[in-house]
């Protein structure tokens, strides 16, 4: 994959880390990546908004006390599709290693990994915070 500084595009957007977040996030998604060339019809197009979904959402549920914030980071390019979700939780998620059946985090790991794309865990330099990548591949 791509290293995600080498992503030619690149839109970051700050939300306070409440529920409509979850709506602009998508939106904003729904609206970038096209004006980046990236069509909506994409198998992996779809999959990009219920992620981008999923971990907007957990980071209102989980991260909103800590974190009064969020930034979404949508990236793209040499074929491929890159987002990520960044909120100041310390937490810090295996995404590789969790409970199944599970819905959440979970899901979001493995439906990236059947689409052939990546799922990474970045903690803050502090460990303060963390960011959640995802790259999927547009091939």
């Amino acid at each position: 994959m791509t290293s995600h500084a080498a992503l030619r595009h690149r839109h970051v957007l700050t939300l306070p880390t409440q529920p409509a977040s979850v709506a602009t996030a998508r939106g904003t998604a729904e609206y970038v990546y096209p004006s980046w060339g990236i069509n909506p019809g994409h198998p992996s197009f779809a999959p990009t908004l219920f992620i981008l979904s999923e971990l907007v959402t957990n980071s209102v549920r989980h991260a909103a006390g800590a974190s009064p914030s969020l930034d979404v980071i949508y990236a793209a390019g040499g074929g491929v599709l890159a987002f990520a979700v960044h909120d100041r939780h310390p937490d810090q998620p295996d995404l590789h290693n969790l409970a199944k059946p599970a819905g959440g985090l979970a899901m979001v790991a493995e439906l990236t990994a059947e689409l052939g794309g990546t799922s990474t865990v970045r903690p803050d330099a502090d460990r303060g915070g963390k960011t959640i990548w995802i790259t999927l591949p547009l091939q």
